[in-house]
């Protein structure tokens, strides 16, 4: 595969390791971005680690991703249970995409319990911390050799 894997993270992940700790552990998302980037050496693949607070950026990346990426890992973060616009840059692209979550989001606030991306997405994995973001590149990776074989 050419094309990177896009792993897209959306409102203040950049504060993990200091950010509510007890549900989302200590590790930064520095730290993940390097796993991310072990995992997918290991699958022969490379990244494209992006994080931000906009809904419009993490869309205009979804836009970018549909031809530059051969799938997409989302952690949407809040924007995952209100955003239409996830839900619709998602739907307007076939390249898959995985949603990814440090927490199980069904196990918390009621308001969390519902996703607009997960309605959008090829899959979800939650609630592994870390490693949620492992899981999914390997899911991602998964999804995109069998687009390939479709498409090839």
């Amino acid at each position: 595969m050419s094309k990177p894997i896009f792993v897209l993270n959306g409102p203040n992940l950049s504060r993990l390791g200091a950010r509510e700790p007890q549900i989302y552990g200590y590790e930064t998302l520095e730290d993940i971005r390097q796993r991310c980037e072990r995992r997918a050496a290991s699958l022969g693949l490379v990244i494209e680690f992006r994080q931000s607070n906009h809904e419009g950026e993490l869309v205009d990346w979804l836009n970018e991703a549909a031809d530059g990426a051969c799938a997409v890992v989302l952690n949407p973060a809040a924007y995952g249970h209100r955003s239409i616009a996830l839900y619709d840059a998602i739907k307007a692209m076939d390249t898959p995409v995985v949603e990814c979550h440090l927490s199980n989001p069904g196990a918390r606030e009621a308001f969390r319990h519902v996703s607009m991306v997960s309605q959008a997405a090829r899959g979800v994995v939650s609630g592994f911390g870390p490693m949620s973001y492992e899981l999914a590149l390997e899911a991602a990776a998964h999804l995109a050799g069998s687009a390939a074989k479709i498409a090839g």
